[in-house]
C-alpha cells in the first residue's frame, strides 16, 4: 500500500541511548532544572561514540525535554513529552483560551473534590488556604501566582483523579504565569481571599454544587483581571524609549 514501508527490525543505538535518556527524566532521577551529565560522561557510562550521545540528545532538545545552554551544558527542562506538547501549545495561546481551559479544568475537579476528598485532603486545603490569604496582604504577585498554583493542584489532588491531576500540574506554570502579571489591589486580594475560602468550605462539606460554582467564579475572576489589564494596556500602550 502507497507510503507504508517495513518496519525496521532494530532501534538505531542513538535512539536507545534517548529511550534510556528519556526514562531517567520520567522517573525523576534527573529532576526539572538540574545540569545532566556531559556527552563524555555519557559516552563512557553507555560504553558508546559521543556521536551517538549527540544524536540522542539533540532528539530529546528537540522534543523540548532538554535544553543546551551553550557553554554550561544540557539542562533538563520537562520531565515527559506530554508536559513539553502542553507547554509548547499553551505559550501560543491567548489569555482568554488559557482562563477557559482552567474554567473546564477546576470546576470538573471542584465537584470532583468535594465528592472523594479524605479529612487530611481539607487539612492541606486549609494550610494553604492560610498561605494564600498570606501571599494576598503582601502584594507580590509572583508568590502569589505560585501560592494559588499549588492551592489548585491540592483541589485537583482531592479529586483522585491521576490523569487530571497529571495533566493539571503540567499546565501549572503557564497557569502560574498568567496570574503573575494581574492587576492586584486589596479589593481584588479580599475577593480572591473570599472565595477560596468559599472553595474550601464546600469541598469540606462535600457540597459538590458550591464547590463547583466557587471554583467557577474564581476563574471567572482571573479571566476578568486579565480582559481588564489587556484593555489598560491597549489604551495606554508604554511609550518608546528615545534613543
Amino acid at each position: 500500500m502507497e507510503g507504508l514501508r517495513q518496519p525496521r527490525r532494530s532501534a538505531t543505538l542513538a535512539a536507545q541511548v534517548a529511550d534510556q535518556l528519556r526514562d531517567q527524566l520520567m522517573s525523576g532521577r534527573w529532576p526539572v532544572g538540574s545540569r545532566i551529565p556531559g556527552e563524555q560522561e555519557l559516552a563512557e557510562l553507555l560504553d558508546v561514540s559521543r556521536n551517538t550521545v549527540r544524536e540522542a540528545l539533540r532528539s530529546l532538545i528537540h522534543l523540548g525535554l532538554l535544553e543546551a545552554r551553550v557553554g554550561d551544558g544540557t539542562y533538563v527542562r520537562v520531565s515527559s513529552e506530554f508536559e513539553a506538547i502542553l507547554l509548547r501549545r499553551v505559550a501560543t495561546a491567548r489569555a482568554a483560551e488559557v482562563v477557559e481551559l482552567r474554567a473546564v479544568l477546576e470546576e470538573h475537579a471542584a465537584g470532583v473534590a468535594a465528592e472523594r476528598r479524605t479529612e487530611s485532603d481539607v487539612a492541606r486545603l486549609r494550610e494553604l488556604l492560610d498561605a494564600v490569604r498570606e501571599s494576598n496582604r503582601t502584594g507580590a504577585m509572583t508568590e502569589v501566582a505560585a501560592v494559588d498554583g499549588a492551592f489548585h493542584l491540592a483541589v485537583v489532588r482531592a479529586g483522585g483523579n491521576a490523569l487530571l491531576t497529571e495533566l493539571y500540574e503540567y499546565m501549572g506554570t503557564a497557569l502560574s504565569a498568567l496570574v503573575a502579571e494581574l492587576p492586584w489591589d486589596a479589593d481584588v486580594a479580599g475577593e480572591h481571599d473570599r472565595w477560596h475560602g468559599a472553595l474550601v468550605d464546600a469541598i469540606a462539606a462535600r457540597d459538590a454544587v458550591a464547590a463547583r460554582y466557587a471554583a467557577t467564579t474564581l476563574v471567572r475572576l482571573t479571566g476578568r483581571l486579565a480582559a481588564d489589564d489587556l484593555v489598560e494596556r491597549h489604551d495606554n500602550p508604554t511609550p518608546e524609549r528615545s534613543v
